[in-house]
């Protein structure tokens, strides 16, 4: 299995770029649509377990779309083969001062592209503060 090829890594960098720039947009359509539409897909929030794409699609949907701006820092693409990949990155947003935000997405190659199947965010006090 080859680890980061060039050509798969960019893509999953635009898929990923894609989805922070949804996210702090709330563009909630390329957010349901950039995540794999189906019952298996979990994602964990810094609030919320979400089992399965209903649960997401409603979380997406009646989330605030304030205060969704944010900085990343340390952003890790890491593909495996051609077909999968994990992104890593950590976050900070002004309205949370002294705290530390960590996302980690695994995204699959479908045959309508690169999809997140499961995501996990979480907050923790910044070690740097």
């Amino acid at each position: 299995m080859e680890i980061n090829r060039p050509d798969i890594v960019a893509e999953v960098e635009a898929a990923f770029a894609r989805y922070e720039d949804a996210l702090v947009n709330n563009h909630v359509e390329t957010l349901e649509a950039l995540f794999n539409d189906s019952p298996h897909t979990i994602r964990y929030g810094a609030t919320e377990i979400l089992y399965g794409m209903d649960e997401i699609r409603a979380f997406r949907r009646g989330r605030s779309p304030v205060g969704l701006m944010r900085t990343l820092d340390r952003t890790v693409i890491t593909t495996y083969g051609t077909d999968m990949a994990v992104a890593s990155t950590l976050f900070a947003r002004e309205n949370a001062p002294g705290k530390i935000g960590r996302q980690q997405q695994t995204w699959v190659r479908f045959p309508d592209g690169w999809r997140v199947v499961a995501a996990h965010v979480s907050v923790i006090p910044d070690p740097a503060a």
